[in-house]
């Protein structure tokens, strides 16, 4: 392996922009799902390891002509599946020179301007979700790992309250901890309790209401020995729960509120859906993303605690040479320590759209979601859940047919919708959060989807 020149890198690195621009101009015409064909043709990266070196533009080349028409296409307006945001064109852009830098954001001498992004994108972040002064963001893998940073913050905050130091005692013979979520909670939680130490008999669910919200009157008392995890967007219908009544008793009570809020938090961002959160800044850490609802490349998970000590007292690591000193140091606050400058795209996002942008597209996919419900009410299907955010819960009958159009739907490639059970019931769930979502793409996809309904009532 030998270094490439100056001119081979300039040639491949443009060869890569241009195939890059190329992609993205035909995303919008290109089946949303690949095809039987372009998934056979993926046996073609499937070879022995080679003994001999191949050029890099043979790479590049095949990468692009085999990989690139068996991606499925997220960011072009027509998937609603899962909840995945599409690319914010100023993170996008700022992603491709990140790229080139290739900064280690885990100390400040180690990329000062990585660092100093980082810490602006992480300020700006809690600022526009009405977090309160003081709060501290660290970008991570996803909100799995945020939503794991804040349960193992709580975890420790709460021993250490109780006198238990788990960086000294670790965990053998603490004191029992117990956890209070919702019937709802999302399987990231619950994989992130494990991963913390907990376990299903230490988790007490509470019954949650016909949208999915914790009900506030079911809650146990809660003391100085619960982790309390709630939710701010229920997956399946947007729905947060009532945080004012909940984080009050929490607190009276000594414990720890973590808010699973991966892409419900940004409702904070519109003083027309904010009321949905009242209370949720009394939390004492929160979950988010930054590649859901705000656009940014993969993977930009953010993790908040209201202290930046709860933080640093769980993932704080000393070696001779890693002194930082009182300066914010990235893996002092997260679980990596080598890790990439995750703020730099989030950073790129929010200056270009500022917090009036950022605001506008929030409300206007709420307002896509409505569509989304009110065409498909019009031709008779069925709305299972009031549309209060971006997301849309609709049935078709019984299972087997709603099965049956998501199925149709899926083969099509038109569009793209998933599935999923909510309340015992088979539904079909579209998820509004890509930046290139049109009123022309919504009616788009709703004559598709009611196209594939009369399809599977003719067979």
């Amino acid at each position: 392996m030998h270094p490439a020149g100056p001119d081979e890198v300039s040639a491949v690195l443009a060869d890569a922009a241009r195939r890059a621009a190329a992609y993205r101009r035909a995303a919008p015409d290109r089946p949303v799902a690949p095809g039987p064909a372009e998934l056979a043709a993926l046996t073609a990266f499937d070879t022995p390891l080679p003994q001999e070196p191949t050029s890099v533009a043979s790479v590049l080349e095949q990468l692009d002509r085999v990989g690139s028409p068996a991606t499925v296409v997220s960011n072009g307006g027509r998937y609603f599946g899962f909840v995945t945001g599409g690319t914010d064109l100023a993170a996008e852009a700022a992603a491709i020179l990140a790229g080139a830098w290739d900064q280690n954001v885990a100390l400040p001498v180690m990329s000062p301007v990585a660092a100093q992004l980082d810490a602006v994108a992480a300020r700006w972040v809690c600022e526009l979700l009405g977090l309160p002064a003081g709060a501290t963001a660290t970008f991570c893998g996803g909100a799995s790992v945020a939503n794991l940073s804040g349960i193992l913050a709580g975890r420790d905050a709460l021993l250490a309250r109780l006198g238990w130091d788990v960086g000294e005692q670790g965990l053998w013979g603490a004191p029992l901890l117990r956890v209070v979520t919702g019937t709802e909670a999302h399987v990231s939680v619950h994989k992130a309790l494990r991963l913390a130490g907990f376990g299903r008999r230490q988790v007490v669910e509470v019954e949650t209401d016909e949208a999915g919200r914790v009900r506030a009157d079911r809650m146990p008392a809660l003391d100085e020995r619960t982790l309390v995890v709630l939710q701010a967007g229920n997956v399946n219908t947007g729905a947060s729960d009532p945080f004012d009544p909940v984080v009050g008793r929490a607190h009276d009570g000594g414990a720890w509120v973590h808010v699973d809020g991966a892409f419900g938090l940004w409702a904070a961002v519109s003083p027309r859906l904010r009321q949905q959160l009242a209370g949720v800044e009394g939390a004492d850490s929160w979950a988010t993303d930054a590649h859901k609802w705000l656009n940014v490349p993969y993977d930009a998970g953010i993790a908040i605690c209201a202290r930046e000590e709860d933080l640093r007292r769980v993932f704080a690591a000393d070696a001779a040479y890693l002194v930082a000193g009182a300066v914010r140091a990235p893996m002092h606050l997260s679980v990596q320590m080598s890790q990439r400058a995750r703020g730099i795209e989030t950073w790129a996002a929010l200056l270009a759209n500022g917090r009036q942008g950022i605001e506008e597209l929030v409300e206007r996919c709420c307002a896509l979601a409505r569509q989304f419900a009110d065409g498909l009410a019009a031709a008779q299907a069925e709305v299972l859940a009031p549309v209060v955010l971006n997301q849309v819960l609709v049935r078709f009958g019984d299972d087997a047919t709603t099965d049956a159009v998501i199925a149709a739907v899926q083969a099509g490639g038109r569009c793209w919708a998933g599935g999923t059970t909510w309340q015992g019931r088979r539904a079909m769930r579209l998820s509004v959060c890509d930046v290139a979502i049109t009123e022309a793409d919504v009616d788009a996809a709703v004559a598709e989807i009611l196209r594939c309904r009369r399809q599977v009532g003719r067979d």
